[in-house]
């Protein structure tokens, strides 16, 4: 499953190709991105999880 997350990243998180300097802004942009997908992963699992699937 870890392909599946670091392919979003990549594909639609613009991680891809980094456009900051430093480790401190590549990895808040890293951190919110997974954030996201977090989120958006949610978003899909609330309507099963509501009828008990």
């Amino acid at each position: 499953m870890i392909e599946e997350v670091l392919g979003w990243m990549k594909t639609i998180g613009l991680m891809r190709k980094v456009h900051h300097r430093g480790t401190a802004r590549v990895d808040g942009m890293f951190e919110f991105t997974a954030a996201v997908y977090n989120m958006v992963r949610m978003r899909r699992l609330l309507p099963a999880a509501a009828f008990g699937l």
